[in-house]
Protein backbone atom coordinates (compact mmCIF):
# COMPACT_ATOMS: atom_id res chain seq x y z
CA UNK A 1 0.00 0.00 0.00
CA UNK A 2 1.29 3.41 -1.15
CA UNK A 3 2.84 5.64 1.87
CA UNK A 4 1.09 3.10 4.37
CA UNK A 5 3.27 4.75 7.19
CA UNK A 6 2.47 8.32 6.47
CA UNK A 7 -1.26 7.51 6.53
CA UNK A 8 -0.50 5.38 10.08
CA UNK A 9 1.32 8.98 11.40
CA UNK A 10 -2.12 10.86 10.52
CA UNK A 11 -4.33 7.99 11.44
CA UNK A 12 -2.64 7.63 15.29
CA UNK A 13 -2.24 11.72 15.52
CA UNK A 14 -5.50 12.28 14.50
CA UNK A 15 -8.21 9.02 14.60
CA UNK A 16 -6.91 6.37 17.25
CA UNK A 17 -8.90 6.69 20.00
CA UNK A 18 -6.58 6.80 22.79
CA UNK A 19 -9.14 8.77 25.44
CA UNK A 20 -11.15 5.38 25.28
CA UNK A 21 -8.22 2.86 24.49
CA UNK A 22 -6.41 4.13 27.24
CA UNK A 23 -9.81 4.01 29.87
CA UNK A 24 -10.25 0.15 28.50
CA UNK A 25 -6.91 -1.13 29.26
CA UNK A 26 -6.00 1.05 32.49
CA UNK A 27 -9.95 -0.37 33.89
CA UNK A 28 -8.98 2.50 36.48
CA UNK A 29 -6.25 1.43 38.05
CA UNK A 30 -3.31 3.14 35.93
CA UNK A 31 -0.78 0.73 37.30
CA UNK A 32 -2.71 -2.10 35.59
CA UNK A 33 -2.03 -0.01 32.22
CA UNK A 34 1.54 0.33 33.16
CA UNK A 35 2.34 -2.92 34.06
CA UNK A 36 0.53 -4.83 30.72
CA UNK A 37 2.62 -5.74 27.67
CA UNK A 38 2.53 -4.51 24.29
CA UNK A 39 4.00 -5.68 20.96
CA UNK A 40 4.94 -3.24 18.10
CA UNK A 41 5.05 -4.89 14.51
CA UNK A 42 7.31 -2.22 12.37
CA UNK A 43 7.51 -1.83 8.85
CA UNK A 44 9.89 -4.87 7.50
CA UNK A 45 8.39 -7.16 9.62
CA UNK A 46 10.71 -5.70 13.21
CA UNK A 47 9.03 -7.35 15.45
CA UNK A 48 9.24 -5.57 18.91
CA UNK A 49 7.81 -7.40 21.96
CA UNK A 50 8.02 -6.32 25.81
CA UNK A 51 6.58 -2.47 24.71
CA UNK A 52 5.24 -0.40 28.46
CA UNK A 53 3.99 2.54 28.53
CA UNK A 54 3.55 5.05 31.51
CA UNK A 55 0.30 5.92 30.64
CA UNK A 56 -1.71 7.32 27.04
CA UNK A 57 0.60 10.18 26.32
CA UNK A 58 3.55 8.18 26.32
CA UNK A 59 1.82 5.38 24.19
CA UNK A 60 0.66 8.39 21.76
CA UNK A 61 4.15 9.34 21.54
CA UNK A 62 6.23 5.65 20.96
CA UNK A 63 2.84 5.02 17.93
CA UNK A 64 4.35 8.38 16.65
CA UNK A 65 7.58 7.61 16.69
CA UNK A 66 7.67 4.15 15.93
CA UNK A 67 4.49 3.74 13.40
CA UNK A 68 3.36 0.25 14.07
CA UNK A 69 1.97 -1.60 11.37
CA UNK A 70 0.24 -3.79 14.13
CA UNK A 71 -0.30 -3.47 17.94
CA UNK A 72 -0.28 -6.32 19.83
CA UNK A 73 -1.67 -6.46 23.58
CA UNK A 74 -0.99 -9.15 25.71
CA UNK A 75 -0.97 -9.51 29.81
CA UNK A 76 -0.61 -7.47 32.62
CA UNK A 77 2.37 -8.55 34.63
CA UNK A 78 3.76 -8.48 38.09
CA UNK A 79 6.56 -6.26 37.51
CA UNK A 80 7.23 -3.60 34.43
CA UNK A 81 7.97 -5.71 31.18
CA UNK A 82 10.72 -5.30 29.09
CA UNK A 83 13.30 -6.70 27.32
CA UNK A 84 16.16 -6.33 30.58
CA UNK A 85 13.74 -8.57 32.56
CA UNK A 86 14.39 -11.95 32.33
CA UNK A 87 11.50 -14.19 31.60
CA UNK A 88 11.70 -16.45 35.03
CA UNK A 89 10.68 -12.84 37.05
CA UNK A 90 7.90 -12.25 35.04
CA UNK A 91 4.32 -13.45 35.93
CA UNK A 92 1.03 -12.93 34.23
CA UNK A 93 -1.48 -11.39 36.76
CA UNK A 94 -4.12 -10.74 34.53
CA UNK A 95 -5.40 -10.91 31.08
CA UNK A 96 -8.67 -10.66 29.07
CA UNK A 97 -10.14 -14.08 28.57
CA UNK A 98 -10.16 -14.03 24.63
CA UNK A 99 -11.14 -15.90 21.42
CA UNK A 100 -9.74 -15.95 17.89
CA UNK A 101 -11.85 -17.12 14.89
CA UNK A 102 -10.84 -17.18 11.33
CA UNK A 103 -12.32 -18.20 8.25
CA UNK A 104 -9.58 -20.19 6.81
CA UNK A 105 -10.24 -22.83 9.80
CA UNK A 106 -13.68 -22.99 7.38
CA UNK A 107 -12.07 -23.71 4.60
CA UNK A 108 -13.29 -27.27 4.57
CA UNK A 109 -17.09 -26.55 4.38
CA UNK A 110 -16.88 -22.76 2.63
CA UNK A 111 -17.11 -22.26 -1.39
CA UNK A 112 -17.46 -18.83 -1.85
CA UNK A 113 -14.33 -17.96 -0.59
CA UNK A 114 -10.47 -18.97 0.61
CA UNK A 115 -7.64 -18.43 2.41
CA UNK A 116 -7.47 -14.76 3.47
CA UNK A 117 -10.69 -13.85 0.82
CA UNK A 118 -13.85 -13.05 2.46
CA UNK A 119 -17.78 -12.03 1.58
CA UNK A 120 -21.16 -11.53 3.30
CA UNK A 121 -21.83 -15.28 2.25
CA UNK A 122 -19.10 -16.64 4.27
CA UNK A 123 -19.46 -13.85 7.36
CA UNK A 124 -22.29 -16.04 8.01
CA UNK A 125 -20.17 -18.21 9.39
CA UNK A 126 -18.85 -15.58 11.78
CA UNK A 127 -22.51 -13.92 12.47
CA UNK A 128 -23.61 -17.74 13.61
CA UNK A 129 -20.27 -18.18 16.22
CA UNK A 130 -20.75 -14.49 17.41
CA UNK A 131 -24.69 -15.33 18.38
CA UNK A 132 -23.48 -18.64 19.85
CA UNK A 133 -20.79 -17.41 21.97
CA UNK A 134 -21.79 -14.38 23.06
CA UNK A 135 -24.82 -16.05 24.77
CA UNK A 136 -22.93 -18.71 26.05
CA UNK A 137 -20.05 -17.03 27.93
CA UNK A 138 -23.51 -14.84 29.44
CA UNK A 139 -25.66 -17.05 30.33
CA UNK A 140 -23.42 -20.12 31.29
CA UNK A 141 -20.57 -18.17 32.83
CA UNK A 142 -22.31 -15.22 33.95
CA UNK A 143 -19.78 -12.62 32.12
CA UNK A 144 -21.37 -8.88 31.21
CA UNK A 145 -18.50 -7.22 29.35
CA UNK A 146 -17.64 -9.21 26.03
CA UNK A 147 -16.13 -6.92 23.05
CA UNK A 148 -16.36 -7.92 19.71
CA UNK A 149 -14.02 -6.96 17.26
CA UNK A 150 -13.66 -7.13 13.32
CA UNK A 151 -10.18 -8.59 13.16
CA UNK A 152 -9.43 -6.34 9.56
CA UNK A 153 -9.23 -9.25 7.18
CA UNK A 154 -11.21 -12.39 8.13
CA UNK A 155 -12.25 -13.08 11.40
CA UNK A 156 -13.16 -11.79 14.92
CA UNK A 157 -11.86 -11.31 18.01
CA UNK A 158 -13.89 -11.29 21.13
CA UNK A 159 -12.47 -9.96 24.54
CA UNK A 160 -14.52 -10.82 27.58
CA UNK A 161 -13.21 -7.86 30.23
CA UNK A 162 -14.96 -9.03 33.45
CA UNK A 163 -13.00 -9.01 36.24
CA UNK A 164 -13.35 -12.54 36.78
CA UNK A 165 -12.49 -13.38 33.37
CA UNK A 166 -9.33 -11.27 33.80
CA UNK A 167 -8.36 -12.93 36.75
CA UNK A 168 -8.73 -16.69 35.63
CA UNK A 169 -5.70 -19.05 35.73
CA UNK A 170 -4.51 -21.00 32.59
CA UNK A 171 -6.66 -23.94 33.85
CA UNK A 172 -9.70 -21.95 34.08
CA UNK A 173 -9.41 -20.62 30.72
CA UNK A 174 -8.10 -24.23 28.96
CA UNK A 175 -11.52 -25.55 30.37
CA UNK A 176 -13.70 -22.91 29.18
CA UNK A 177 -11.88 -23.15 26.17
CA UNK A 178 -12.50 -26.80 25.77
CA UNK A 179 -16.41 -25.94 27.01
CA UNK A 180 -16.68 -24.18 23.38
CA UNK A 181 -14.79 -26.75 21.64
CA UNK A 182 -16.94 -29.16 20.02
CA UNK A 183 -14.95 -29.63 16.35
CA UNK A 184 -12.39 -31.77 17.52
CA UNK A 185 -9.40 -33.07 15.34
CA UNK A 186 -6.66 -32.32 12.36
CA UNK A 187 -7.67 -31.09 9.08
CA UNK A 188 -7.40 -34.95 7.96
CA UNK A 189 -9.96 -35.87 10.66
CA UNK A 190 -13.28 -36.31 8.48
CA UNK A 191 -16.07 -36.92 11.30
CA UNK A 192 -14.79 -33.79 13.34
CA UNK A 193 -17.73 -33.91 15.55
CA UNK A 194 -19.12 -36.77 18.26
CA UNK A 195 -22.60 -36.06 20.36
CA UNK A 196 -23.22 -38.29 23.92
CA UNK A 197 -27.03 -39.34 22.86
CA UNK A 198 -28.25 -37.12 25.42
CA UNK A 199 -27.18 -33.90 24.14
CA UNK A 200 -25.77 -31.06 26.41
CA UNK A 201 -28.28 -27.98 26.66
CA UNK A 202 -25.48 -25.49 25.46
CA UNK A 203 -25.00 -27.51 22.23
CA UNK A 204 -28.51 -27.95 21.87
CA UNK A 205 -29.18 -24.02 22.25
CA UNK A 206 -26.35 -23.73 19.24
CA UNK A 207 -28.69 -26.03 17.38
CA UNK A 208 -31.90 -23.82 17.57
CA UNK A 209 -29.31 -21.12 16.48
CA UNK A 210 -28.08 -23.12 13.58
CA UNK A 211 -30.93 -25.02 12.70
CA UNK A 212 -32.94 -22.10 10.70
CA UNK A 213 -30.55 -21.24 8.72
CA UNK A 214 -28.49 -24.23 8.03
CA UNK A 215 -30.16 -24.85 4.79
CA UNK A 216 -29.94 -21.44 3.20
CA UNK A 217 -26.25 -20.68 4.58
CA UNK A 218 -24.52 -24.45 4.12
CA UNK A 219 -26.94 -26.47 1.34
CA UNK A 220 -27.88 -23.66 -0.74
CA UNK A 221 -25.32 -21.25 -0.26
CA UNK A 222 -22.04 -23.09 0.22
CA UNK A 223 -23.38 -25.86 -2.24
CA UNK A 224 -22.37 -28.48 0.59
CA UNK A 225 -23.39 -31.72 -1.74
CA UNK A 226 -23.77 -29.54 -5.21
CA UNK A 227 -19.89 -31.20 -6.40
CA UNK A 228 -18.01 -34.42 -6.33
CA UNK A 229 -15.81 -33.35 -3.98
CA UNK A 230 -18.35 -32.18 -1.45
CA UNK A 231 -20.44 -35.25 -1.77
CA UNK A 232 -17.66 -37.08 -1.19
CA UNK A 233 -16.72 -35.17 2.07
CA UNK A 234 -20.24 -35.68 3.33
CA UNK A 235 -20.06 -39.22 2.93
CA UNK A 236 -17.35 -39.46 4.84
CA UNK A 237 -19.12 -38.51 7.83
CA UNK A 238 -21.31 -41.37 7.70
CA UNK A 239 -21.32 -44.56 10.12
CA UNK A 240 -19.84 -47.36 7.80
CA UNK A 241 -19.44 -48.65 3.89
CA UNK A 242 -22.59 -49.77 3.75
CA UNK A 243 -24.10 -46.39 4.28
CA UNK A 244 -21.96 -44.27 2.44
CA UNK A 245 -22.39 -46.93 -0.56
CA UNK A 246 -26.46 -46.17 -0.34
CA UNK A 247 -25.80 -42.95 0.03
CA UNK A 248 -23.93 -42.23 -2.43
CA UNK A 249 -26.73 -43.88 -4.96
CA UNK A 250 -29.15 -41.95 -3.66
CA UNK A 251 -27.34 -38.72 -4.63
CA UNK A 252 -26.48 -39.46 -8.49
CA UNK A 253 -30.55 -39.72 -8.60
CA UNK A 254 -30.33 -35.75 -8.16
CA UNK A 255 -28.35 -32.27 -9.71
CA UNK A 256 -28.27 -29.97 -6.50
CA UNK A 257 -27.72 -30.09 -3.04
CA UNK A 258 -31.03 -29.19 -1.92
CA UNK A 259 -32.34 -32.16 -3.56
CA UNK A 260 -29.60 -34.17 -2.67
CA UNK A 261 -30.04 -32.90 1.46
CA UNK A 262 -33.81 -33.28 0.86
CA UNK A 263 -33.53 -36.65 -0.07
CA UNK A 264 -30.81 -37.66 2.94
CA UNK A 265 -32.87 -36.38 5.29
CA UNK A 266 -35.98 -38.28 4.32
CA UNK A 267 -33.52 -41.52 4.15
CA UNK A 268 -32.03 -40.68 7.52
CA UNK A 269 -35.65 -40.55 9.33
CA UNK A 270 -36.41 -43.74 7.42
CA UNK A 271 -33.59 -45.45 8.66
CA UNK A 272 -33.92 -44.26 12.18
CA UNK A 273 -37.48 -45.83 12.08
CA UNK A 274 -36.23 -49.18 11.07
CA UNK A 275 -32.48 -49.54 11.67
CA UNK A 276 -30.77 -50.39 14.79
CA UNK A 277 -27.44 -49.29 13.62
CA UNK A 278 -28.91 -45.84 12.58
CA UNK A 279 -30.72 -45.34 16.15
CA UNK A 280 -27.34 -45.63 17.58
CA UNK A 281 -26.38 -42.76 15.20
CA UNK A 282 -29.52 -40.54 15.70
CA UNK A 283 -27.96 -37.60 16.28
CA UNK A 284 -26.30 -37.41 13.05
CA UNK A 285 -27.77 -34.61 11.48
CA UNK A 286 -26.76 -32.72 14.44
CA UNK A 287 -23.46 -33.51 13.95
CA UNK A 288 -23.62 -32.57 10.64
CA UNK A 289 -25.04 -29.01 11.44
CA UNK A 290 -22.12 -28.52 14.17
CA UNK A 291 -19.59 -29.91 11.95
CA UNK A 292 -20.27 -27.50 9.19
CA UNK A 293 -21.54 -24.37 11.22
CA UNK A 294 -20.60 -24.29 15.10
CA UNK A 295 -17.79 -21.99 15.64
CA UNK A 296 -14.09 -22.91 14.69
CA UNK A 297 -11.76 -21.57 17.64
CA UNK A 298 -7.83 -20.59 17.57
CA UNK A 299 -8.20 -22.73 21.12
CA UNK A 300 -4.69 -21.95 21.99
CA UNK A 301 -5.47 -18.12 21.58
CA UNK A 302 -8.09 -18.57 24.73
CA UNK A 303 -6.16 -21.15 27.08
CA UNK A 304 -2.93 -19.29 26.95
CA UNK A 305 -2.50 -15.90 29.71
CA UNK A 306 0.63 -14.86 28.14
CA UNK A 307 -0.90 -14.97 24.75
CA UNK A 308 -0.40 -12.15 22.63
CA UNK A 309 -3.78 -10.69 20.61
CA UNK A 310 -3.83 -7.94 17.71
CA UNK A 311 -5.53 -5.05 19.20
CA UNK A 312 -8.60 -3.25 18.19
CA UNK A 313 -8.22 -0.17 15.95
CA UNK A 314 -5.32 -1.52 14.15
CA UNK A 315 -4.46 -0.83 10.53
CA UNK A 316 -4.38 -3.93 8.55
CA UNK A 317 -1.25 -3.66 5.96
CA UNK A 318 -2.63 -6.07 3.58
CA UNK A 319 -5.92 -4.38 3.21
CA UNK A 320 -6.05 -1.41 5.03
CA UNK A 321 -9.22 -2.13 7.06
CA UNK A 322 -9.25 -1.14 10.55
CA UNK A 323 -10.18 -3.61 13.32
CA UNK A 324 -13.23 -2.34 14.32
CA UNK A 325 -15.68 -3.26 17.85
CA UNK A 326 -19.13 -4.51 16.23
CA UNK A 327 -22.42 -5.45 18.19
CA UNK A 328 -22.79 -9.17 18.04
CA UNK A 329 -26.47 -8.59 18.10
CA UNK A 330 -26.34 -6.98 15.06
CA UNK A 331 -23.47 -9.29 13.48
CA UNK A 332 -25.68 -10.06 10.79
CA UNK A 333 -25.68 -6.59 9.29
CA UNK A 334 -22.21 -5.96 9.78
CA UNK A 335 -20.62 -6.03 6.10
CA UNK A 336 -17.29 -7.22 6.21
CA UNK A 337 -16.36 -5.65 2.63
CA UNK A 338 -17.13 -1.76 3.66
CA UNK A 339 -15.67 -1.74 6.54
CA UNK A 340 -13.82 1.65 6.74
CA UNK A 341 -9.99 1.83 5.26
CA UNK A 342 -6.94 4.35 6.09
CA UNK A 343 -7.28 5.70 2.90
CA UNK A 344 -11.03 6.09 3.03
CA UNK A 345 -11.24 7.77 6.49
CA UNK A 346 -8.60 9.97 6.16
CA UNK A 347 -10.04 11.15 2.90
CA UNK A 348 -13.29 11.84 5.09
CA UNK A 349 -11.45 14.40 6.80
CA UNK A 350 -10.15 15.79 4.41
CA UNK A 351 -13.64 16.35 2.46
CA UNK A 352 -15.44 17.30 6.00
CA UNK A 353 -12.89 20.10 6.44
CA UNK A 354 -12.45 21.54 2.95
CA UNK A 355 -16.66 21.38 2.72
CA UNK A 356 -16.36 23.36 6.17
CA UNK A 357 -14.02 25.82 5.13
CA UNK A 358 -16.04 26.58 1.68
CA UNK A 359 -19.53 27.21 3.73
CA UNK A 360 -18.09 29.36 6.19
CA UNK A 361 -17.47 32.79 5.49
CA UNK A 362 -15.25 33.73 8.64
CA UNK A 363 -12.66 30.65 8.89
CA UNK A 364 -11.87 31.82 12.17
CA UNK A 365 -14.94 30.95 13.21
CA UNK A 366 -14.69 27.32 11.47
CA UNK A 367 -16.71 24.39 13.58
CA UNK A 368 -14.27 22.86 16.24
CA UNK A 369 -15.44 18.89 15.62
CA UNK A 370 -13.24 15.72 16.87
CA UNK A 371 -12.20 14.40 13.52
CA UNK A 372 -13.24 10.78 14.26
CA UNK A 373 -16.66 12.37 13.97
CA UNK A 374 -16.17 13.46 10.80
CA UNK A 375 -15.55 9.76 9.39
CA UNK A 376 -17.56 6.32 8.70
CA UNK A 377 -15.41 5.23 11.62
CA UNK A 378 -17.95 7.50 13.89
CA UNK A 379 -20.54 4.28 14.34
CA UNK A 380 -17.64 1.89 15.78
CA UNK A 381 -16.66 4.04 18.17
CA UNK A 382 -19.78 4.70 19.58
CA UNK A 383 -19.78 0.98 19.86
CA UNK A 384 -16.84 1.07 21.71
CA UNK A 385 -18.07 4.06 23.87
CA UNK A 386 -21.13 1.60 24.72
CA UNK A 387 -19.28 -0.89 25.62
CA UNK A 388 -17.21 1.33 27.69
CA UNK A 389 -20.13 2.93 29.52
CA UNK A 390 -21.22 -0.73 30.61
CA UNK A 391 -17.44 -1.74 32.41
CA UNK A 392 -17.70 1.43 34.40
CA UNK A 393 -21.29 0.43 35.66
CA UNK A 394 -21.26 -3.20 36.08
CA UNK A 395 -20.20 -4.62 39.37
CA UNK A 396 -17.68 -7.07 38.65
CA UNK A 397 -17.57 -10.15 40.23
CA UNK A 398 -14.17 -10.89 41.77
CA UNK A 399 -14.57 -15.17 41.17
CA UNK A 400 -16.19 -17.34 39.04
CA UNK A 401 -17.66 -21.02 40.04
CA UNK A 402 -16.81 -23.93 38.05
Amino acid sequence: MDNFTDLLKIYYSRLFPLDEYYKWLSYGDGNSFQLREFSFTLDGDVYVRNQHFQDKDALSRELLKMVPIKIDIGAVFNVVPNRSIKSMKLEAMQRELVFDIDLTDYDEVRTCCSGADICNKCWKYMVVACKILDVGLREDFGFENILWVFSGRRGVHCWVCDLAARCLDSAQRSAIGDYFQLITGGAYTKKRVNLYNKIHPSVKRALEMINPIFVQLCVEEQNMLGTEEAMDNFLELLPDEESKKDVKQLFSKYTTSLQRWDAFTSYFNHQIQNSKKWRQNRNFLDEVMIQYCYPRLDINVTKGLNHLLKSPFCVHPKTGKISIPFNSKAADKFDPTTVPTINKVIEEIDDYDKKDKDDMNDTTNLKRIKDYKKTSLNKSLHVFREFLHKLETTKNVDNITF
